[in-house]
């Protein structure tokens, strides 16, 4: 088109100014095509972005809330699986964010700096053209002058030449006359001659301008904003080309992650999955037994088997086991046998009965139970779950104990490492200064151990290990009982069932067995045991529960027995008052002599 536009101006006779306007038109529609690609491909970035974005955000929504239950739930490999997709959605949004930076580095930012360059290019091709334009017109201006010069003065030179002819030919007019038109033709004439001399010079060297203009200046010009034309162009098409490589790039990292998703969806064992739901809900219960024939012909001889689930009080007795769990559970879709109305006893057999039968101690333990059970607390053994889940349960509170004394302990160790660099450093700090932090820590510990070793005991319970909680563990959890109610311990287990619910009914020689320990107990220490030593309290204690004493910071006391591993000592103030205090809260000070004191090298 340019080339046209040049044989166009290399024909034509006259300047016109159309076909620079048409070019600057041209060229400046082909600069608006530029930017409107530059705001497309921006555009293209902020959707890459926006749904780079949404997807993180659909990821974190539904990743699992720590230390929650929905993560416990990801346990099972379905939800591995579905975790593992959402990981790789995730690294699919990070691509996306590829493709928006690589556009915006290697489009956007290259071609908006090549406009600018463009339009530089643009502005100073134009201004060459209108100027030598303007140039070749001044010239032609000059031309068209001199030849109206030169073209009057040939007139004025012709018609004073006629004038002096008449003159000469007139006898009336003088010599004089006549000699005057003479010399004014010879003027006109010679100044026709310069006229016609100027004329002719500037007439040569518009024509050579005239030909330097179209040959030369103007083709420069149009084949620079020809060139010009053409960069745009293949700029524009490289532009597209780096449009489809970054989205190629990316394309083998987004088969990865599809391919990660294909892997998460064939690591999904239904097997595995179903092994951990049993594993999670089995109760530990034995199958009931088969139930035995009652013979209601014998109304006053009802023989119940031991695996019976009725509530009648028969001679069988259970074996049980002190601290061991009642084997008479009820089964989940068992429900007790409802024996049909009888017909009504002689009076005299239900004073005998009466007379009989033994006392029923309904353990605290079991109303307690019942009552949280109600008001929809969980029991702090956790004995509202079957045994098996108890088990878990208990096994994993002992383990979080276990991990907040590791704490606890390094931060001892950090504390007591601090103190050391003041004591050799007295400009750092005062070592005096972290006593009180010490002990806190010291006594959180101590807090922590008791509280673990009664999770301990009832985990050893509840695994048969130990038969039931003794003295000493009862003298561990000393300092928890305030928050949570003693429990009596020494009564039977309550007969429970899968479903977390609990009976009171137990043997009648069980509740015998239990009175008489609980009748043992309390009479156990009636003699005043002899003093060992002496202890200074370091801290204030305060004993508010069975078995405790108070103490106060400074005060000198009579130890009677001591420690003895739980983290307890046994202390007497006077002959009345004696109890247990924390080992931790007290320095102790055994005399050598007493009998069944330890002997210190």
């Amino acid at each position: 088109m340019i080339c046209q536009v040049l044989v166009w101006y290399q024909s034509c006779t006259d300047l016109k100014k159309d076909q620079f306007d048409n070019l600057e038109k041209h060229t400046q529609w082909g600069i608006d095509i530029l930017e409107k690609y530059i705001k497309f491909v921006k555009e293209r970035t902020e959707i890459e972005l926006s749904y780079a974005k949404q997807l993180r955000n659909l990821s974190k929504k539904y990743q699992p809330k720590k230390n929650s239950k929905e993560e416990e739930e990801y346990k099972y490999t379905s939800c591995k699986a579905f975790i593992s997709t959402l990981n790789e959605m995730n690294d699919y949004a990070g691509q996306h964010e590829v493709i928006s930076e690589n556009m915006a580095s290697q489009i956007i930012v290259d071609l908006a700096r090549y406009v600018q360059e463009l339009k530089q290019e643009r502005k100073s091709n134009f201004h060459d053209g209108r100027k030598a334009q303007q140039h070749i017109e001044t010239c032609w201006k000059q031309l068209e002058s001199s030849k109206r010069r030169f073209e009057r003065d040939c007139k004025e030179a012709d018609r004073a030449q006629q004038y002096f002819e008449k003159m000469d030919a007139d006898i009336n007019v003088t010599k004089a006359d006549v000699e005057k038109a003479r010399q004014q033709a010879q003027i006109r004439h010679q100044m026709a001659e310069d006229s016609k001399a100027d004329y002719s010079s500037i007439l040569q060297k518009f024509n050579h301008e005239q030909h330097e203009y179209y040959h030369t200046h103007i083709p420069n010009i149009f084949q620079k904003i020809q060139e010009m034309e053409e960069r745009r162009i293949v700029r524009i098409g490289d532009s597209m080309k780096t449009y489809a490589e970054v989205d190629r790039q990316v394309i083998p990292i987004i088969g990865k992650c599809l391919d990660g998703i294909v892997k998460a969806a064939e690591s999904i064992d239904q097997k595995n999955d179903s092994q951990l739901v049993i594993e999670a809900y089995k109760s530990g219960f034995e199958p009931p037994g088969d139930i035995e024939f009652e013979d209601y012909t014998q109304p006053m001889k009802r023989t119940v088997s031991d695996n019976s689930l009725s509530n009648s009080r028969g001679e069988g007795k259970p074996d049980l086991k002190f601290g061991g769990k009642s084997k008479g559970k009820l089964w989940p879709f068992i429900k007790k046998n409802k024996s049909p109305k009888q017909q009504k006893e002689p009076l005299s057999h239900r004073f005998n009965e009466f007379m009989t039968s033994k006392p029923k101690i309904h353990c605290f333990r079991s109303l307690k139970r019942g009552l949280s059970l109600k008001l929809g607390a969980t029991p702090e053994d956790f004995s509202n779950l079957p045994p098996e889940q108890r088990r878990k349960k208990l096994q994993q509170k002992v383990d979080e104990l276990n991990k907040e004394i590791q704490k606890e302990m390094d931060q001892r160790d950090a504390i007591t490492k601090m103190k050391d660099v003041y004591l050799k450093n007295p400009q750092m700090g005062d070592p005096a200064s972290l006593d009180h932090k010490l002990a806190e820590v010291s006594q959180n510990i101590e807090k922590l151990r008791l509280e673990t070793q009664k999770f301990e005991a009832w985990l050893a319970e509840v695994e048969g290990r130990l038969p039931a909680r003794s003295e000493q563990a009862r003298r561990q959890s000393g300092l928890y009982d305030s928050q949570n109610p003693p429990t009596v311990n020494n009564c039977a287990q309550d007969r429970e069932s899968p479903d977390g619910s609990y009976t009171e009914e137990q043997s009648q020689e069980s509740e015998v067995k239990v009175l008489a320990t609980d009748f043992d107990d309390e009479f156990d220490d009636e003699e005043p045991l002899p003093a060992i030593g002496t202890c200074k309290a370091l801290y204030t204690f305060e004993g508010q529960n069975e078995g405790t004493i108070s103490v106060v910071e400074g005060e000198t006391l009579y130890v009677i027995e001591e420690d003895k591993g739980d983290g307890w000592t046994r202390i007497r103030r006077s002959e009345e008052e004696e109890g247990y205090v924390p080992t931790s809260y007290v320095e102790v000070y055994l005399d050598k002599n007493a009998k069944g004191a330890k002997t210190y090298i």
